[in-house]
This record gives C-alpha cells, sequence and structure tokens, in this order.
C-alpha cells in the first residue's frame, strides 16, 4: 500500500484567491486590511513560519507588520504592544507568536488582544466561545486540519479520531472542531499509556505534538488517514513533521505531507480571518 498523500497546495491557492479579491475590494473602499505579529522568540521553526505569512500576506495584499521585540522581552512589554495594536483602527488582525520567552505564558498574554482581532484564536475567550459552539475565529493550524481533510472529502461523521497532542494551539480546539463535525475523538498526550494502541484503533489520526516522528506504522492503522501537522525543523534547514512519513506512508490509507499539507493551509486561513475581521 501507498498512501495517497493529501496535499494543502490546491486548497490554500484556492482561499488565498479569494481572500486577495476580497482585500482588494477592502483596499479599493479605503479599509486595506492590516495583520500584525508579535514575536519574541529566536526559534527557528517559527521564524520560518513567520516569513510563510508575510510572504502570503504580500501576495494577498495585505499589509504585515512584524512585530519583532526580541527573544528577551518581558511579559509586559509583550502585553503592551498587544494591548496598543488591539487599540489601532488600522490593524485588522493580531498575531501573538510562540514560544514565548521565560516567564511569558500565551494563555496570559493572548487575553491582551481583542477578541474582534483574535484572528488565530489565542484569546481564552475566542478558545471558551470556540468550545461553546459560538461564532468565534479558531486557532488556524486547528481549523485547518479539518479544512484539508473537508477538502479531500475524507468523511468524518461517525469515524473515531485521536488527536495526539493538547496543546490550546492545536490539539484542544482541533478535538472541538472534530466534534463539531460529529466525530469521536480521543485525546492522546504525554501521559497517554500505550498511545499506539490507542492510535491504531482510530480511523484518523492526527499528530501536533511537535515531535519529529514520533508516530510511525506501529500508530497507524492499515487504510487510516493521518494528519501530520508538525514542523520541527532539520539541520539542512528543512522541515519534517511529528509523522515518520517513511514508515507511516506504507500502511496509512492517506498522509498529509510536511511541508506542504497543513502549513499552507494555516497561512491561508489566517489571512482569510484578517479580511473578514477587516470588513467588519
Amino acid at each position: 500500500m501507498s498512501a495517497l498523500v493529501l496535499s494543502g497546495k490546491e486548497l490554500a491557492a484556492s482561499i488565498r484567491t479569494e481572500t486577495a479579491a476580497r482585500a482588494a475590494e477592502l483596499t479599493a473602499a479605503g479599509r486595506p486590511p492590516k495583520l500584525a505579529v508579535v514575536i519574541a522568540t529566536a526559534d527557528e521553526s517559527s521564524a520560518w513560519y513567520v516569513r510563510s505569512i508575510a510572504r502570503a500576506a504580500e501576495k494577498a495584499g495585505i499589509a504585515c507588520d512584524l512585530v519583532d521585540l526580541g527573544a528577551d522581552a518581558g511579559a509586559e512589554e509583550i502585553r503592551d504592544r498587544l494591548a496598543a495594536l488591539s487599540d489601532d483602527p488600522g490593524v485588522h488582525g493580531i498575531i501573538l507568536q510562540t514560544p514565548l520567552p521565560d516567564g511569558a505564558a500565551l494563555e496570559d498574554l493572548a487575553s491582551a488582544i481583542a477578541f474582534e482581532k483574535d484572528v488565530d484564536g489565542a484569546n481564552p475567550l475566542s478558545l471558551g466561545r470556540l468550545a461553546a459552539g459560538l461564532p468565534a475565529y479558531a486557532p488556524a493550524t486547528a481549523e485547518a486540519v479539518v479544512a484539508i481533510l473537508d477538502h479531500h472529502k475524507v468523511e468524518l461523521t461517525g469515524r473515531h479520531v485521536a488527536v495526539v497532542g493538547r496543546s490550546t494551539v492545536v490539539g484542544k480546539p482541533a478535538a472541538h472542531l472534530l466534534l463539531d463535525r460529529n466525530a469521536t475523538v480521543t485525546v492522546c498526550h504525554s501521559r497517554t499509556a500505550d498511545l499506539a494502541a490507542v492510535t491504531s484503533a482510530c480511523d484518523v489520526v492526527v499528530a501536533a505534538v511537535g515531535r519529529a516522528g514520533l508516530i510511525t506504522a506501529a500508530h497507524v492503522r492499515p487504510g487510516a488517514v493521518v494528519v501530520d501537522v508538525g514542523t520541527n525543523p532539520t539541520e539542512d534547514g528543512g522541515l519534517v513533521g511529528d509523522v515518520d512519513a517513511a514508515s507511516v506512508e506504507a500502511v496509512a490509507g492517506a498522509l498529509t505531507p510536511v511541508p506542504g499539507g497543513v502549513g499552507p493551509v494555516t497561512t491561508a486561513l489566517l489571512l482569510q480571518h484578517t479580511v473578514r475581521a477587516a470588513a467588519l
């Protein structure tokens, strides 16, 4: 068996085309969309992600301000900048990039992002509304997981999905979105006993831990769909996922690639959210 490749490039291109058209309309109407990315880290995988956002924003006609506070920025400095951007009527979307410096926690600082501008669903208010089934911007990576499954017509109703990872950035919101699609969801984490026994019983496996090669063929039931959310930098400047693709692709029915899977869809959704926020 050779797994079907669930590319995200076609879906991302479609979202970007729609977003660029809407951005042009808003700009012509005197309300050019602007995204601000607040950075307080020297992490290379984060730098790669931020560069991809900036490039995509430029192509879509969306202004993107990279607000680099430095890896030694304090929590108060970060909070003050987020609050200032929230008050700026010329900024429509705000992202606080992770990881953060020691002493700065996302769950504490993200509350300084205005709910209406929280295009990556980091504010606890956004996460709470998402859990309650109320309108909110979902974290873009979590939304991208469901979007790419939908694009490739992977049925979710009644299917058993294992989400490996319980972060508020991906794992938990992805679980809520999948529940909303009538999937039966099991959330796994570092304390899960016999991870392979749990995941190999599932129809769909979402790997979102940030640990290269964690998911192997032993973790996957023959024919299952595997979504790799991981973006782990390699020594040669490349990226690998949380899935050991070489072993899993021989067992799985379908697998998202890294790069080229969830990543481009995530970026496209962030820009889509920004344009929607600018239209309000």
